[in-house]
């Protein structure tokens, strides 16, 4: 098992900023991709962005390019989503999430097989 901690969240102005920190524990074993995801109309989630395990690899969703940047500290089994420039569209709860196969870089939801409980980010106009 794998629990993950969200935290960071809160209510920010437009143009504002927010670090999003994730804190995994339990059997992370190589501590595999990491991905932060949100959720967004018609769909439960929509994936914001991932880094590879060794924090080489990043790809994050167009909505978010430019503004968001994510990142990992293996040692302290760490990953950070940094939020730049926010706009009242992003608010919404912000969960990470585990992949346990390996070096895949997938932005899909049904990948992921550990989930944190999310934590809220507000934008206000």
């Amino acid at each position: 098992q794998v629990q993950l901690v969200e935290s960071g969240g809160g209510l920010v102005q437009a143009e504002g900023s927010l670090r999003l920190s994730c804190a995994a524990s339990g059997q992370t074993g190589s501590f595999y991709t990491m991905a932060w995801f949100r959720p967004a109309p018609g769909k439960e989630r929509e994936f914001v962005a991932l880094v590879s395990m060794s924090g080489g690899s990043t790809h994050y969703a167009d909505s978010v390019k430019a503004r968001f940047t994510i990142s990992r500290d293996n040692a302290k089994k760490m990953v950070y989503l940094q939020m730049n420039s926010l706009k009242p569209e992003d608010t919404a709860v912000y969960y990470c999430a585990f992949d346990v196969s390996g070096t895949r870089l997938s932005g899909r939801t049904s990948d992921y097989v550990y989930w944190g409980q999310g934590t809220q980010v507000t934008v206000s106009s």
